[in-house]
């Protein structure tokens, strides 16, 4: 039997060991260098944000010519975007990048879903006091950063100035408090023409969490472990609602689920709406809305208080392209798309002394009012699992605004659910 020589065998070693790597880099994700095409998706839910969000593409299209995204538009109403995402996630399809809110965001970051982003923001050199404190808070979770901040909203006092002129009512202030308000919805109903003074939606963020708070309650208590709705500030916050509606002075909780209170207000139907920030863009480009509209700081009940919120771009800790999704949700971050936001007056952008250019964006509405309220603004309240006693909110509170159930049995119900909720939390 004749042996191979030791040149021959090294040789085929070295054959052997080309045809490996080879094989290998053939199979090499694109993530692995930038110089190969990519195509990131992201999802948003704001169609009316789509615009400034695709402007931004391409400013990072510039610098990055490999690396296309594609936009994709799913409407948050009745939880569409959430329900999609939840689906995707567990299919394995989620959005490479996509925005998250306060709160959803604990359940994605404890579930594994989103990828912490320490690592990569420690490369990179950015800086977290480019952005408000709160907002950098409310996207951490067990000391690890998730998401980078997008923006910031507040609540205000949108008025037709049309409809207040027609019934000789002076326009809101900020002398305005809950008296005044309810004086100028019923002075400002006309059924006759079918307008109302207010649009009282069974609504948390732009309804009543600012008027339960400016009553002295709470929504969740500051340890995460106990409700406050069935305190008698918190029942007050919501009574300002419910009394709006009981008096005809607003739609009916079945006539604005039937038709959106914004789009009411947008066909002059109704006079005065809680509105968040984010509502400037839609009015300025209604043509009814965009020279009959304005907005002012909310009305103070006991004390003076809005609830404040913003998104932030969080990546699929599953994407092909780990790198590359980092690479555009850090410049999602930077001064220039913040500036772009703010330009477009699309949302108050979270990158600190940017804020400005939105104010001067749309000049015909007092924008100012949406920065003035940070002052004494709180943050939208949250827990690990927001969803489930969210839902029973929605649930009990419906039945309260139709009528159904008495406010105080409601509110007693509503505490206990989301006491047991939030009990289950700590399991």
């Amino acid at each position: 039997m004749k042996l191979f020589s030791r040149g021959r065998i090294l040789l085929l070693l070295i054959l052997l060991l080309t045809f490996v790597l080879s094989a290998c880099g053939g199979d090499a994700s694109p993530s692995a260098s930038s110089s190969q095409p990519v195509t990131l998706r992201y999802g948003i839910w704001d169609k009316n944000q789509a615009p400034a969000m695709q402007q931004i593409i391409t400013e990072f299209k510039k610098t990055h010519p490999n690396i296309d995204v594609k936009i994709e538009v799913t409407p948050s109403k009745d939880r569409q975007y959430w329900t999609k995402l939840e689906t995707a996630a567990t299919g394995g399809s989620a959005p490479d990048v996509f925005w998250m809110n306060g709160p959803n965001f604990i359940k994605y970051a404890s579930n594994g879903i989103i990828a912490p982003i320490d690592d990569q923001i420690s490369a990179d050199k950015v800086d977290l006091n480019n952005y408000p404190s709160s907002l950098v808070a409310l996207y951490t979770y067990n000391g690890k950063h998730y998401a980078l901040p997008k923006d910031f909203d507040t609540i205000g006092l949108w008025y037709n100035k049309t409809l207040f002129d027609a019934a000789g009512v002076k326009y809101p202030d900020d002398t305005w408090d809950w008296s005044k308000l309810q004086d100028a919805a019923r002075k400002l109903t006309n059924a006759s023409k079918g307008v109302w003074g207010i649009a009282a939606a069974m609504d948390s963020q732009q309804n009543f969490y600012n008027t339960i708070y400016q009553n002295g309650g709470y929504v969740i208590s500051d340890d995460k472990k106990s409700s406050g709705y069935d305190k008698p500030e918190s029942i007050g916050g919501l009574k300002v609602w419910t009394d709006m509606v009981q008096n005809k002075w607003s739609p009916t909780q079945a006539q604005m689920t039937d038709t959106d209170p914004s789009v009411l207000f947008e066909a002059g139907k109704v006079a005065m709406y809680y509105g968040g920030s984010w509502n400037a863009i839609e009015f300025a480009q209604n043509s009814y809305t965009k020279d009959k509209v304005d907005v002012a700081v909310l009305p103070q009940g006991k004390k003076r208080a809005t609830v404040i919120h913003g998104l932030g771009n969080v990546i699929n800790a599953s994407t092909k392209y780990p790198k590359e999704a980092w690479e555009f949700v850090n410049f999602l971050g930077s001064q220039q798309a913040a500036e772009i936001q703010a330009a477009t007056g699309t949302v108050i952008p979270a990158y600190n002394g940017t804020q400005t250019s939105w104010v001067k964006s749309t000049p015909n509405f007092h924008l100012q009012n949406f920065i003035d309220e940070l002052a004494y603004s709180v943050p939208y309240p949250v827990s690990k699992n927001t969803a489930a006693w969210d839902d029973a909110e929605t649930r009990i509170l419906t039945q309260v605004w139709a009528g159904q159930t008495s406010l105080d049995a409601g509110a007693t119900q509503l505490a206990q659910q989301m006491n047991q909720d939030l009990a289950q939390e700590e399991k």
